[in-house]
């Protein structure tokens, strides 16, 4: 009979923030596979839990999914923990929890810590719809393409991004999505923890003054305010801008983002005008 796989939520930064269950398991499974043994170590040392450990991270996930699977199939138990939070969101174990399903291998859930969870929790911004979208692109040009797909949504999105990019990313959402409210969430549960609060271009102003930006972050960017539905044909609404003195390319940036579509889609109806007149 095939083991248990575990998907084991752990702490994000407080060490006192897991589950009864999570550490009851965490000293019952035969194995615990891990980013970084180092970490988890820590975690362990600090419930008195000794387990052997098996690295598994996003270089050697295909390998070890392997391995892995051949441990379940002998009838060991595993539990899959990330280095801090819910497995599998934005972190390795995809293809794991994949495979076992696949094979019949029972896969339990340990729900617990989330860092966009815990971040979007206390970030006063509207939570009834919100959509996660892990990290945002690195390249600038591809980050910007993917927030102007995502300019007609009206949910709370929600990313992770990395310190060293963060004052790009903030000046690039201030350009394609304008000045909606965001919240940058920093080291959530840890010593550091830091919420703030503006719109992108603001936060940016805060964020660059400083020496540097270290840390774990969660962006949260509110929904656009809701606009009356303007029925003047785009040619028509582009061409008044170009007349009061704006340049054409930024007529039709404006056009664009006033009415929730892409900068491309007010170019192809201006060149079709017979497809949409507004």
């Amino acid at each position: 009979m095939s083991g248990t796989l575990y998907i084991v939520a752990t702490p994000i930064g407080n060490l006192e923030d897991i589950t009864a269950r999570a550490v009851r398991i965490l000293g019952e499974v035969d194995l615990i596979a891990c980013e970084d043994t180092r970490q988890t170590r820590k975690l362990l040392d600090r419930y008195g839990i000794a387990k052997p450990l098996v690295s598994y991270h996003e270089h050697n996930e295909q390998s070890r999914s392997s391995d892995l699977l051949r441990e379940l199939e002998a009838g060991k138990s595993i539990a899959l923990v990330s280095d801090g939070g819910t497995p599998l969101i934005a972190d390795p174990g995809y293809r794991l929890v994949e495979q076992a399903r696949n094979q019949g291998i029972l896969v339990s859930p340990l729900p617990g810590p989330s860092a966009l969870l815990a971040a979007l929790s206390v970030s006063g911004l509207p939570t009834d719809s919100f959509s996660f979208h892990g990290f945002l692109p690195a390249k600038k040009g591809q980050r910007r393409k993917f927030l102007e797909d995502l300019r007609p949504s009206q949910a709370t999105l929600v990313f992770y991004e990395a310190p060293h990019r963060i004052l790009d990313a903030l000046e690039d959402i201030g350009e394609m999505l304008g000045p909606r409210p965001v919240v940058l969430a920093r080291e959530v549960t840890k010593i550091h923890e830091e919420f703030l609060r503006g719109t992108a271009s603001e936060i940016r102003g805060v964020l660059e003054k400083r020496p540097s930006v270290k840390g774990e972050i969660t962006l949260m960017i509110g929904k656009g305010e809701t606009q009356e539905v303007d029925d003047t044909p785009i040619a028509e609404a582009v061409e008044k801008l170009v007349q009061s003195g704006v340049p054409r390319m930024d007529a039709l940036k404006i056009v664009a983002r006033e009415r929730g579509l892409s900068k491309r889609e007010v170019y192809k109806r201006l060149q079709h005008p017979g497809e949409q007149t507004s």
